[in-house]
């Protein structure tokens, strides 16, 4: 990539990472371009998605951007660290649920917050949920490659994971400003970012990180940016009061984000500092 050549490192890493994140964003966006959100589009992007994969973990035309496969991290991990960061992964979905929950009984829920999908609420629900899915795939895998791999990656091994996941988590909330949702929660995707940062670097794999991405964006899509599983209304706690659904959902985020950390300590140890084991 010599039109990089001079640069810095961040500017490189930051460069490189969001155009592969896009590489295979826009092959969806393609892909529903011709074919329109029909059966035909989500069979189609499977053999896109897996081509991609291919391609940036560096399993093909090795001799090619020999760099790749560090960038991708690892894709087989020790049966326990893989257990426990799988776990991680989906209590990372159940902490920014929580998140959700809680700030929007703070403040109201936007009434646009669902403005750019309403042609998914068009379709049969079985098909906007194919729909849901396949979108959300696309994006825990392209995001989790581009961002917490090609991106974060460089940066760590030159300024130390703390600098990285911020940097990278900075720059994954700014890419989301294109998003009628994603002003009123900036904070709350810039959280994800330092998750999902977290989890990567902890694991040395972008796996647990894919699973847990993927599975919040379906939850997402579903419930809060279309209205294929409804919304709820809730009044904010300054109406309603400090009512038990707000305590409750206050007790799950603590325990989910506390049982977060511990986990990642424990991948640590299990780890044993073994973070250039390839």
């Amino acid at each position: 990539m010599s039109f990089l050549a001079g640069m810095s490192l961040v500017s490189k890493s930051i460069i490189i990472g969001f155009l592969v994140s896009t590489t295979g964003i826009a092959l969806w966006s393609a892909d529903m371009y011709f074919f329109g959100l029909t059966v035909w589009a989500i069979v189609i992007m499977p053999p896109l998605l897996w081509l991609y994969w291919k391609f940036f973990s560096g399993q093909v035309w090795k001799s090619f951007w020999q760099s790749r496969r560090e960038a991708f991290r690892k894709v087989r991990l020790p049966q326990l660290v893989w257990k426990w960061g799988l776990l991680a992964g989906l209590l990372f979905v159940v902490i920014i649920q929580a998140s959700f929950v809680i700030a929007f009984r703070l403040i109201p829920l936007p009434d646009s917050f669902s403005s750019q999908y309403e042609v998914i609420e068009t379709l049969p629900v079985s098909m906007a949920m194919l729909a849901i899915f396949m979108s959300s795939l696309v994006a825990g895998i392209c995001e989790e490659v581009g961002f917490r791999g090609y991106m974060q990656v460089p940066l760590e091994k030159k300024f130390g994971p703390a600098f990285a996941i911020v940097v990278v988590s900075i720059i994954f909330s700014l890419i989301h400003l294109d998003r009628s949702w994603a002003f009123s929660i900036l904070p709350i995707i810039f959280f994800a970012s330092l998750l999902l940062g977290v989890l990567a670097y902890q694991t040395q794999s972008l796996l647990p990180g894919i699973i847990g991405h993927t599975i919040l964006d379906v939850f997402d899509y579903s419930f809060w940016w279309t209205k294929i599983f409804g919304k709820f209304k809730w009044q904010t706690v300054f109406v309603s009061g400090m009512d038990t659904h707000f305590i409750l959902w206050v007790v799950i985020f603590l325990l989910s984000a506390g049982s977060f950390v511990l986990i990642m300590k424990k991948v640590f140890v299990l780890r044993g500092g073994q973070i250039q084991e390839k």
